[in-house]
């Protein structure tokens, strides 16, 4: 099972991996700040996740991990 991780302090909140996602399952957060005050991404269904790592692949500051 493939999972994605988010390094919320050095995510920016840029929202670039978002539409990036082919399973539509990104979003950025609402409710939880980092301490630089952004609203990084998150997983919001991670069982669908399949590992294509396109949202790594557009992540401008690196913060995003796939492993399959």
């Amino acid at each position: 099972m493939a999972k994605m991780t988010v390094n919320v302090e050095v995510c920016k909140g840029c929202g670039m991996c978002v539409p990036a996602c082919p399973k539509k399952i990104i979003a950025l957060s609402t409710d939880k700040l980092n301490s630089r005050g952004f609203y990084p991404a998150e997983v919001v269904e991670p069982e669908k996740c399949i590992g294509c790592a396109m949202c790594a692949l557009m992540c401008p500051d690196c913060a995003i991990t796939v492993e399959r």
